[in-house]
């Protein structure tokens, strides 16, 4: 089996991607947090992917290398389709069979094995869709973290307490608003172009220094931020 370099596409799933990798053998890379909950195929068995507070460095699904299909989910939208608040499942890789019942999965794994496994995935994710719809609160959360405003304002922006946000945002990412809000700058700057000083990716994203830049950026990934840019 050789290795097959990641490739991603949009998804029909609205702000998803369907991704694809492969490998001979394992690896242990570290997987940076995004916000984001992933229903992920592996060689028959479907799983889980919890959101992460931090780089997440181990296996995902049996042991070995194999072939990998993801549904990435924008953040927000996995406790819909999943049936279970993010919360309960940070920082986890988790059989599907075991958020669901084995029939369920069984018959998505049959669907996945029998035909374009991006499709049936997402497929998956449009039918629960359908009948749960994600908290409408996350997206403009999402939005106003974006756009650099901070938790007592977003609060207010929703006629909530900062205590019933926190909650929200827990159930729907799985973490606080001030942590998601860490996690989507990073990867802003994580987005520029790796020849950019460093100094003027953290100007351009908001942070408030390259130093400031510097110590997020290795506390939420352990790594340094010029040696994720050369990757």
């Amino acid at each position: 089996m050789e290795d097959l370099p990641y490739r991603e596409r949009a998804s029909v799933v609205p702000g998803a991607v369907v991704w694809r990798h492969r490998r001979s053998r394992p690896s242990r890379s570290a997987i940076l947090p995004d916000g984001c909950m992933d229903l992920i195929w592996h060689d028959g068995e479907l799983i889980i992917a919890g959101p992460d507070r931090e780089a997440f460095v181990g296996g995902i699904g049996r042991p070995g290398g194999g072939s990998y299909v993801g549904l990435r989910l924008p953040p927000g939208t996995g406790p819909a389709v999943f049936g279970v608040p993010a919360a309960e499942l940070v920082g986890q890789r988790v059989p599907l069979a075991d958020v669901w019942s084995a029939a369920q999965s069984r018959q998505i794994s049959d669907s996945a094995a029998a035909g374009f496994i991006g499709v049936a995935l997402e497929k998956v994710a449009l039918t629960r869709l359908e009948s749960a719809r994600p908290d409408p609160v996350a997206a403009r959360v999402v939005a106003a973290l974006d756009a650099g405003r901070g938790v007592r304002e977003i609060a207010a922006d929703l006629n909530l307490s900062e205590r019933q946000l926190h909650r929200r945002c827990l159930a729907a990412f799985g973490y606080g608003a001030k942590t998601l809000g860490r996690i989507r700058r990073m990867q802003r700057a994580l987005a520029m172009p790796a020849s950019m000083p460093a100094a003027a990716v953290a100007a351009a994203v908001g942070y408030a220094d390259q130093a400031h830049l510097t110590r997020e950026v290795r506390a939420l990934t352990g790594v340094p931020f010029v040696r994720l840019t050369r990757r």
